[in-house]
């Protein structure tokens, strides 16, 4: 595992930043070692660490799991800064910026459904041609929607037909002007740090809310960190790549953009990072195995 100095920017000064777990499940050791980087790193420099709690999807949040959250980063020895934020109590926010990007004509209405989008990709495919992909590795959209025409679209949201709102990716870039970049003093996949020109394009039409979900996580945690004024970003490597859609949103809607470390992650013995899926790895079930704290930092490959 990659060592992860967040204290070797000597630029750095009252940094204000955030640990945003999802409630959806119980935190594992990768996310101890996310929140205790985060943590570290503010009182290192006589900062600030705020919690958030990324509840947008309210169909999979539990409170059992925000409760768990605060016991287990509490057992750890974390504390941080009041209020805490809950993105379910923040939707307009999420509206507003979404209709920002609507005056723009730089989203639309995509109405195919998961399966018919991926029923006609490998339509596409079986034809021999090759479909492009996004870092995740996900198929890119096929964007038929782009061609209705405004009323066409009207009607069909009228008709309650089920759709998300994508980013036109292609307009946006036709329209960029500069390449952009982001400051990485941490390192991606395969060691990159310094200044790092994002690439956005490579996401295809991105997803920033559907019907039932006012924002992605793309276009909510960019606003979050604007609003809460995170100077630093530090999270996972698994998430590098996503920095570009975030720079790119952050562009578009005026916003500042933090510095970011992406560190290394935490992973099981097949060398797969760790998921909540697996119970097995949660700091809960680890504490109720008689693990005591300095078990699971060394776990999350942080210093006792």
């Amino acid at each position: 595992m990659p060592t992860d100095n967040t204290t070797a920017n000597p630029a750095i000064k009252a940094p204000i930043v955030r640990f945003a777990p999802s409630p959806n499940g119980l935190l594992h050791v990768g996310h101890a070692r996310s929140a205790l980087l985060n943590w570290r790193f503010a009182k290192a420099h006589d900062g600030r660490f705020l919690l958030r709690i990324e509840d947008i999807d309210i169909t999979r949040a539990r409170p059992e799991f925000e409760t768990a959250i605060f016991e287990d980063l509490g057992w750890l020895g974390l504390d941080w800064a009041a209020p805490i934020r809950r993105q379910s109590e923040h939707f307009a926010e999420y509206e507003l910026a979404l209709g920002e990007l609507r005056k723009l004509g730089l989203i639309y209405p995509a109405f195919l459904s998961r399966a018919e989008t991926t029923a006609r990709i490998s339509e596409i495919e079986a034809t021999g041609r090759v479909w492009s992909r996004d870092p995740d590795g996900a198929p890119h959209y096929p964007g038929e929607d782009r061609t209705l025409s405004a009323s066409e679209r009207a009607q069909r949201i009228a008709a309650g037909a089920p759709h998300a709102w994508r980013l036109d990716m292609q307009a946006v870039l036709d329209g960029l002007g500069s390449a952009l970049s982001w400051s990485e003093y941490g390192f991606g996949p395969s060691g990159e740090t310094g200044e790092i020109r994002a690439d956005p394009g490579t996401w295809g039409d991105v997803v920033l809310a559907r019907r039932d979900v006012p924002a992605s996580y793309h276009l909510a945690v960019t606003l979050d960190d604007a609003i809460q004024n995170i100077t630093d970003v530090i999270r996972g490597e698994d998430l590098f790549a996503a920095t570009s859609v975030h720079r790119l949103l952050q562009h578009l809607l005026g916003l500042p953009a933090p510095r970011y470390h992406h560190h290394g992650l935490v992973r099981d013995e097949t060398g797969r990072k760790l998921s909540k899926s697996d119970g097995s790895t949660s700091i809960a079930s680890l504490r109720q195995q008689g693990a005591s704290r300095a078990d699971i930092l060394v776990q999350a490959g942080i210093p006792v």
